[in-house]
Parts: structure tokens; C-alpha cells; sequence
């Protein structure tokens, strides 16, 4: 029997958390470094701490760490706020490893498709540019960049709007009849949020039984689409009649990611589109 994998997820959220229970099932040592570690579910081990704060965490794990993921999200939504979440964070924890003399053999950084900034409906990969104009994709890219040159093998990944029905941001916005731009579409990514924490176990099995990973890959579904057609079909799906006068805050770019270098490797979204995704609601609407 070979040897336990260890990880470390550090900023374990909500995909970290269902990331860490994949992982966990599959026999991995996880532990999953947070403000409040103790709301996170068994089997992934607490480690109680502040990415922001330069401090190392007192219940930081001991021994080596195979692989670590980079998972935060910002608390503050300002250019300061991201920074530190996302560029000064990781700082800290790849300078707590050099202090505990560890050295993973991966860096997976949860990134995002806000680094693109092309508005015209075009589709993307994983090589076209990056010039974001506003603050949240220039941190990123910045970030980006910070665990790319960090001296350990580092790969980033790009999610797309993650979501899951049971958080209903959407779906409130559209019972309140809220409208949207259908000329020109306004393209959107999405991922729901098992099949981003699946894709980042995928990679990280992937790289663990030998198989070259490259530096980034996008974390999407299979089909972006109009954010038109998806408040039409959720209408429906709700049973939404009305429209309201105000209308959603229509979000810069518009573009088509393309998944097809991790569909390459052999991963696949189980929802596959916002259908899938989106398919248990209106079930029980009377």
C-alpha cells in the first residue's frame, strides 16, 4: 500500500471543505487552515488561523505536506482587502512552509476567469491574454504570478462563477423580476461549486500518480451562456412572470471560456451546463 497523501488547504471555505471531504474520502491526510477551523467537517483536521495576520498558526501540521491548495476568498471587497486575501496571504503561508522546512510538490491557486478581460463574446483558453482593467483581476493576476514564481511547481486555476442552487444569489434576482441586457449578450462561466472542488482533486490525483500538469488550467462547464437565456430559463423554471424597472448590475466583459484543456486530462463537469446545475429547483414550487 503506498503512502498517505497529505494536503493543506489553506483558505478552506466552502469548495475547500467539499475539496478536503473528496480528498478524505479517497484516504488523504487533509488539513484545512481557516478563521473558525472548528465548523470544519470531519475528517479534515483543523488548523486554526489568520492568512492575513504574518503570524504562523500555532496547530500548523508537522512533518512534511505533499501538496498544498491556495483557496482564499476575500472578506473585503476593496483593492486592499483583495490583496490581502490574495497576494499577502499566500506570502505568508509559503514563507510559514519555508519555516517548517516543507516543501510540496504542488501548489494548485485558486484563481479566477475575472483575470480575462476581452468583451466581445469571444472564446477563451488558458493562453489568451490577460489585461484586466479593474483591481479584482489585476490582484489575481498579480497573485497569479506570486505562486508561479514561488520555487515550488505551481499550477493556477481559473474557476467561473461558482454556484450551486443552494445558495440562491441568482435566484433571488431573478424572482425579484430584476431584468438584463440581451443586446449585446453578456456572455457568463459558471462552475458549480462540486465540480470546482472535483476538478482541483482531479488535478491533484493526477499530478500525485505522475501525470504532467501544466501551469494553468479554466474551471468551467461545458456551455457558457447569454446571462439572458439563463434569467429565461430560471423564469420559467421559477415561475417568474413579472419584471421589475430595476435591472441587474450588468458585470464588465463578456466572454466564452473553454474548458477543453482540462477535459483533455480526463476530468468532466457532472452538470454540465446551468440546466444541469439548476435542475433540482421549481421541483416543488406549488
Amino acid at each position: 500500500m503506498g503512502k498517505r497523501l497529505s494536503v493543506l488547504i489553506a483558505g478552506c471555505g466552502d469548495v475547500g471543505s467539499r475539496l478536503g471531504l473528496q480528498l478524505g474520502r479517497d484516504g488523504w491526510r487533509v488539513y484545512g487552515l481557516r478563521r473558525n477551523a472548528a465548523e470544519l467537517p470531519v475528517p479534515i483536521l483543523p488548523v486554526k488561523g489568520d492568512l492575513t495576520d504574518p503570524t504562523c498558526p500555532r496547530c500548523w501540521p508537522n512533518g512534511g505536506l505533499d501538496y498544498l491548495v491556495y483557496a482564499a476568498s476575500a472578506t473585503e471587497h476593496d483593492e486592499a482587502g483583495y490583496r490581502q486575501a490574495y497576494v499577502e496571504g499566500l506570502r505568508n503561508v509559503l514563507r510559514w512552509l519555508r519555516q517548517h522546512e516543507q516543501q510540496p510538490r504542488r501548489l494548485l491557486f485558486v484563481s479566477s476567469t475575472g483575470v480575462y478581460a476581452q468583451r466581445d463574446g469571444e472564446w477563451i483558453d488558458e493562453d489568451s491574454p490577460t489585461e484586466p482593467t479593474g483591481f479584482t483581476g489585476q490582484v489575481m493576476l498579480e497573485a497569479e504570478q506570486l505562486a508561479l514564481g514561488c520555487g515550488l511547481p505551481a499550477t493556477c486555476v481559473r474557476m467561473g462563477g461558482l454556484y450551486d442552487p443552494s445558495r440562491p444569489w441568482l435566484q433571488n434576482q431573478v424572482r425579484a423580476g430584476l431584468r438584463v441586457e440581451r443586446d449585446p449578450p453578456q456572455y457568463s462561466n459558471r462552475i458549480h461549486r462540486d465540480d470546482a472542488a472535483a476538478l482541483l482533486a482531479f488535478l491533484l490525483q493526477a499530478d500525485a500518480s505522475g501525470t504532467a500538469l501544466q501551469s494553468c488550467y479554466l474551471g468551467v462547464d461545458d456551455e457558457p451562456a447569454p446571462l439572458h437565456e439563463v434569467v429565461d430559463w430560471l423564469r420559467e423554471r421559477l415561475g417568474v412572470t413579472h419584471w421589475a424597472e430595476q435591472s441587474m448590475t450588468r458585470r464588465a466583459g463578456s466572454k466564452r471560456c473553454s474548458n477543453a484543456r482540462a477535459r483533455a486530462l480526463g476530468w468532466k463537469p457532472r452538470f454540465a451546463s446551468y440546466r444541469d446545475g439548476y435542475a433540482s429547483l421549481g421541483r416543488n414550487r406549488h
